[in-house]
């Protein structure tokens, strides 16, 4: 088994932290999941290190599953208070940004299909009149 060892990551630079954040908060708030990201990553906001520390723990199992750049990004990002701030303040956006899109989307739906309602018995109610005469 030739397997090459990768060197662990021990810090991240501004430019991979912007990048690491918005990707993670697009991948949440994408999938309508904006509330339950912000409420587990403010319930464990004061055990960050902790959090990050332990994924290092788990860092070679989860190089099976994930890539390990990415992985030790994503530790080192929620390692550092204030890029987990900015993540926080991320998703927030993205979720209110993408729930207002859906919201104005289902507001033009209702009205579409209230026009067609009225605009259905109104040629009922029409064709009535006509034959009534």
């Amino acid at each position: 088994m030739n397997r090459e060892y990768q060197e662990y990551k021990t810090t991240i630079d501004e430019k991979e932290a912007t990048e690491m954040i918005e990707k993670v908060a697009r991948f949440i708030a994408e999938r309508h999941l904006g509330s339950a990201g912000i409420l587990l990553l403010e319930s464990l906001y004061p055990l960050h290190g902790i959090a990050s520390q332990a994924m290092y723990f788990v860092l070679p199992f989860a190089e099976m599953i994930f890539d390990s750049q990415k992985y030790q990004n994503f530790a080192l990002t929620i390692q550092n208070e204030t890029y987990l701030k900015r993540l926080i303040n991320r998703i927030d956006e993205l979720d209110e940004e993408i729930n207002r899109e859906r919201r104005a989307a289902a507001r033009l739906k209702r009205k579409r299909r209230r026009n067609q309602t009225k605009a259905f018995f109104a040629r009922i109610f029409k064709t009535k009149d006509k034959n009534a005469e």
